[in-house]
């Protein structure tokens, strides 16, 4: 790819933004003028891209012209007031919120699933970029899909902190030293102490009892992979891991595959990384997975309870491939092949 490509990050002294800043520099994506933008708090500060201080500068709506891309990082109110500005001015953006995942306008894109559907930013200048636990999962299932379509999915998920940000990293660090000293732990990021704890619930709850973060699989799920017949079911948990979500899979197929098969597929799928070795204790652990950019596959074993069904455990850096990384993917194709 010899042309270059201005870039910007909305979002970019976050927890995600500086990893898109990272994944930019280590995949050599053609950058040619890159703009750091955020809240005014952050105004004046520099980030370091490349062995160069780059200075954040305060997010406006003149911050677009002659911006090719936009990588958005800044949560769904910014990205729903800000995004059409962008693309009015000429970019195309990539959104990490859920403020366009479920516009059908907008497409929903896993570069490893559903590559194709980035022809369909003409729409509006805008690419929505899934969930950090919907990624994950999509990624293990799209070769198992292909084989024997998806009948059912019950997915529970184990998800880090740093899925809520900086404050919520901070939180569980300080409330692990706190209460290892014997003292109380101070909650702000969540409704209960966090460290040495798991909270079921991720997001507000809607009526149905389900949380948004638990539906958000829901119905990302039936988009990516093309099929609202697709019955799913999810149970998201908080617990305290910093970095690095995990989620126990059980998927039912329209026919029977084998392990020795899933584990075929799967060693074959792009982005997947198979550890399924359990006589060796060979799984996907968080602590593994964190700072890499694969979705780990183990424990697959055959579900006793319904012949035409799976159960495997999946983890992935929820901040690299659940955010960052795939939204630099995307980017990525998108400058190779669209513009």
């Amino acid at each position: 790819m010899s042309r270059l490509f201005n870039v910007a990050i909305v979002g970019a002294t976050g927890a995600v933004g500086t990893q898109m800043l990272e994944i930019l520099a280590e995949r050599n994506f053609p950058v040619g003028a890159l703009r750091l933008l955020a809240s005014e708090r952050s105004e004046g500060n520099f980030l370091e891209f490349k062995g160069e201080e780059i200075m954040v500068q305060t997010l406006t709506a003149e911050s677009f012209v002659g911006i090719d891309i936009a990588l958005f990082s800044a949560g769904g109110g910014i990205s729903e007031e800000f995004c059409p500005i962008a693309a009015a001015a000429g970019a195309v953006c990539i959104d990490n919120s859920s403020a366009w995942r479920m516009d059908p306008e907008v497409p929903l894109v896993v570069p490893e699933v559903n590559p194709q559907e980035i022809a369909r930013y003409v729409n509006k200048r805008i690419i929505a970029n899934p969930n950090c636990s919907t990624i994950q999962m999509v990624v293990a299932l799209k070769p198992l899909h292909d084989f024997s379509p998806i009948r059912r999915i019950v997915v529970s998920t184990y998800q880090a902190v740093s899925g809520t940000g900086q404050k919520a990293i901070d939180e569980l660090r300080i409330q692990t030293g706190e209460l290892l000293n014997g003292r109380p732990a101070e909650c702000n990021a969540y409704p209960h102490q966090i460290a040495f704890n798991c909270l079921p619930q991720i997001d507000v709850f809607f009526d149905n009892g389900y949380t948004r973060e638990e539906m958000k699989m829901v119905n990302e799920t039936r988009k990516i992979l093309g099929s609202d017949a697709i019955g799913l079911t999810a149970t998201a948990v908080r617990v305290p891991v910093f970095y690095g979500h995990s989620e126990s899979v059980n998927v039912e197929f329209a026919g029977r595959i084998t392990v020795q098969k899933a584990r075929e597929l799967l060693a074959a799928a792009p982005g997947v990384e198979l550890r399924d070795d359990v006589a060796s204790q060979l799984y996907p652990m968080a602590v593994d997975a964190a700072g890499q950019d694969s979705v780990y596959v183990g424990r697959i074993r055959e579900d006793e309870s319904c012949a035409q069904a799976l159960n495997f455990w999946v983890v992935a850096d929820n901040l690299r491939k659940g955010a960052a990384t795939n939204a630099v993917q995307i980017a990525k194709i998108l400058a190779e092949t669209y513009l």
